[in-house]
């Protein structure tokens, strides 16, 4: 049990550190383009928030001996899921893709893979693995504290900002339209 949490620990540890990569080298050719930064004063409470969770899973996983939940299955294939979805996310964001919310103004807005169905599948993602990640292992204080938090962030900063800064200098309002909120 304890092989499993490092792997998967390690994976996703790895997996996030090169996704900043690829984020800082998108935000590099987004601003040489004319993108700007909107809302940096909440970015610091996203990172801070992942880095927490990724810590209290460590720590949660730890003192309660490695121990493997009931539905640790389900969990792990919706945690797996999740991955899957997210590569299908960054590959349809292409180079627009970032941690960060950056904007290019005039530009037409993706509406390619998971896009397609839901507005934001990236946070829907991060909802997914906050709480699968979490209950592979029995780490039920860590998934509820986690998800509570990381919904409040998104619900109430992140996406507001997000979708006025698109609506403000994209083709956004026009293109989700007739999408469902999220």
């Amino acid at each position: 049990m304890s092989l499993l949490f490092a792997g998967i620990f390690s994976i996703l540890v790895i997996q996030r550190l090169g996704e900043l990569m690829l984020a800082k080298s998108n935000e590099r050719w987004m601003k040489e383009r004319g993108a700007k930064e909107i809302g940096q004063n909440h970015y610091k409470y996203i990172v801070m928030l992942h880095i927490s969770f990724l810590l209290a899973v460590g720590i949660e996983t730890i003192l309660r001996g490695f121990s493997l939940s009931i539905i640790w299955t389900i969990m792990l294939g919706i945690f797996v899921l999740a991955q899957f979805l997210r590569f299908w996310t960054i590959k349809s964001l292409g180079r627009f893709w970032n941690t960060k919310i950056i904007v290019l103004p005039d530009a037409n807005v993706v509406k390619k893979g998971p896009y397609r169905y839901i507005k934001h599948p990236n946070y829907m993602i991060v909802a997914l693995e906050i709480i699968s990640l979490p209950l592979i292992f029995s780490s039920y204080i860590t998934a509820i504290v986690f998800t509570l938090l990381n919904g409040i962030l998104l619900l109430k900063v992140r996406i507001p900002i997000e979708e006025k800064a698109l609506k403000d200098v994209t083709d956004y309002r026009v293109v989700f339209s007739n999408v469902n909120e999220d």
